[in-house]
């Protein structure tokens, strides 16, 4: 047998979840400081040397926390106990780069190209202009990168290892894309919309366009689909699209293209690098973990799918005694909305349910709660799960492997020790 070969690619679910409780007995086990009176140690932070604790250098304008997966191109993730607010600050959003990011931006004359087969005209604006001539929107939408949580697939996909914190829901301010298209113009044909942004290609050519791609037309109508230039009523972060990008709560973030220059109305599935090949996709059908799929059996992924976040307490903390503490975090689930939350103290055997508050907007996640207390002495871990409004629950396991590590929407997980 070929596991027997190469043990490294057995596909085990108890050999995976044994290596991530002894992860994540070893955090408990770490040196511990208590951090408020309500009975809850959490894990030390060790950072030197102006580095993370991963020992990456830290990103200008993020906080010192996020985990750098990649410097070249930039790409970093927050811990869920940065998380734990009901609307991510700008410093804490994670970051997901393909290209080098654009230097020496001129606002003043930064502009904004609307164009296409399926466009009734050419028009270019201004930011002054978009910013004058249309109503403004604020809406709190969700980014998630359809790669978080990668590294938990077996065998390993390629890509940047994202853990789970791809995630972000600011509030957003911008107007609203389906109102730039209808000034335009959009013709009866249209299927697509695809953008173009003004990050470098990483060989540096000037020509070589890094990442284009979108969504179909429908969804680039809905009232949520924001052209956006701040977040949290403040400038974009220059890591997340300053000064200007697209934003799709509820699909891939790659959908949601940053530093933004023009946008194509297209009359077929738009075309442009990373909508093709692998790119964004998953299989059409099922398959073995470790199976090669040809790319004409892949599809392209469009909605995100259910999933919940615990951000507090944080991992690795220690609980004295059976003193009650609350365990709290948000929900999301594409372009649908949160019905139920749960959490299992006792690996899934049993479930409670927790106080669900409802979204503020469309595509915008939702805070949850419970108190719990620890049952008796002991490591315990604690399950989130997410049951969204057409009674579709996260998976307690790994979801359908698929070759790129995609949607990896399992039960978060995070260690505690009563004490």
């Amino acid at each position: 047998m070929s596991d027997k070969k190469n043990p490294s690619n057995k596909l085990d679910r108890t050999s995976f979840i044994s290596r991530s409780v002894l992860t994540l007995f070893g955090l408990v086990l770490a040196g511990n400081s208590i951090s408020s009176n309500t009975g809850i140690k959490s894990q030390k932070k060790t950072t030197s040397n102006n580095k993370t604790a991963g020992g990456n250098s830290k990103i200008a304008g993020k906080h010192a926390e996020l985990s750098i997966l990649n410097s070249k191109p930039w790409n970093a993730e927050t811990p869920p106990h940065l998380l734990d607010d009901k609307i991510t600050p700008a410093d804490r959003i994670f970051v997901r780069n393909n290209g080098k990011v654009p230097e020496n931006i001129d606002v003043e004359n930064w502009t904004l190209t609307i164009e296409g087969e399926s466009a009734e005209k050419t028009k270019t604006y201004t930011l002054a202009e978009l910013k004058s001539n249309f109503k403004q929107y604020s809406y709190q939408l969700t980014l998630e990168c359809g790669g978080n949580g990668r590294k938990e697939f077996t065998p390993a996909a390629k890509g940047n290892q994202w853990s789970t914190g791809a995630i972000a829901c600011p509030k957003w301010t911008g107007i609203r894309l389906k109102d730039v298209l209808n000034d335009v113009g959009v013709k009866s044909n249209a299927v697509y919309i695809g953008y173009y942004g003004k990050d470098v290609h990483l060989n540096g050519d000037p020509d070589k366009v890094v990442i284009s791609r979108g969504v179909p037309i429908k969804k680039a109508l809905e009232d949520e689909a924001l052209i956006a230039w701040a977040v949290n009523d403040n400038d974009l972060p220059l890591m997340n699209g300053y000064p200007l990008r697209l934003v799709f709560g509820g699909w891939p973030a790659s959908t949601s293209g940053k530093w933004l220059h023009k946008i194509s109305i297209r009359d077929k599935v738009h075309d442009g690098p990373k909508m093709d090949g692998y790119s964004y996709r998953i299989p059409k059908y099922p398959v073995a973990p470790g199976t090669k799929v040809p790319e004409e059996d892949m599809k392209i992924i469009e909605v995100m799918p259910v999933k919940s976040l615990i951000t507090h307490p944080k991992t690795g903390a220690k609980v004295k005694g059976r003193k009650s503490f609350e365990v709290r975090g948000h929900a999301w689930a594409g372009d649908l909305s949160i019905k139920e939350m749960h959490i299992s103290i006792d690996y899934g055997a049993t479930w409670r349910k927790c106080v669900l508050d409802p979204a503020i907007n469309k595509n915008a996640w939702q805070q949850w709660r419970i108190q719990v207390a620890l049952p008796e002495k002991g490591y315990h871990e604690i399950w989130s799960r997410a049951t969204d409004s057409e009674g579709i629950m996260q998976p307690m396991v790994l979801p359908a492997w698929n070759p790129k590590g995609y949607l990896n929407n399992a039960c978060h997980r995070i260690a505690t020790k009563c004490v």
